[in-house]
């Protein structure tokens, strides 16, 4: 009788988990900080969208003061096409709660809230003068 096996054995099957528990060690830090850096970037380039329409709302007010009237959330939120960009750090796209945007006579400064994804010294203000 000639019977081939074709399976394969115990011994096979434990070096090709290993080696895949090796590779998956290896990749998940990296994937997660690689994760952590783009949250980090979108909520810095949604500031900036942010920042952008503010300095638009200031120019079409002729360049009165940053705490214009003429300067409000629902401005902004115009302005950005009708909705706040989402900040991945939070999950939300609220202008009081997700960002934080204050207001004076000669500058405006927003910076993206850190929530529980983002460090918070990883995200800039961004300041807006006269």
């Amino acid at each position: 009788m000639n019977k081939s096996n074709k399976a394969f054995t115990l011994i096979e099957l434990l070096v090709v988990v290993l080696i895949l528990g090796i590779l998956v060690a290896v990749a998940l830090p990296s994937y997660l900080s690689s994760v952590k850096d783009a949250r980090h970037k979108t909520a810095n380039a949604n500031a900036k969208a942010i920042a952008t329409a503010v300095q638009a709302l200031y120019v079409k007010s002729n360049g009165k003061s940053y705490s214009s009237t003429d300067i409000t959330t629902a401005a902004i939120t115009t302005e950005l096409g009708g909705t706040i960009p989402t900040n991945p750090c939070t999950g939300a796209a609220s202008l009081a709660t997700d960002y934080t945007f204050t207001q004076s006579a000669a500058t405006a400064t927003i910076k993206p809230a850190a929530g529980s994804n983002c460090t918070a010294g990883d995200l800039p203000t961004i300041t807006l003068q006269q």
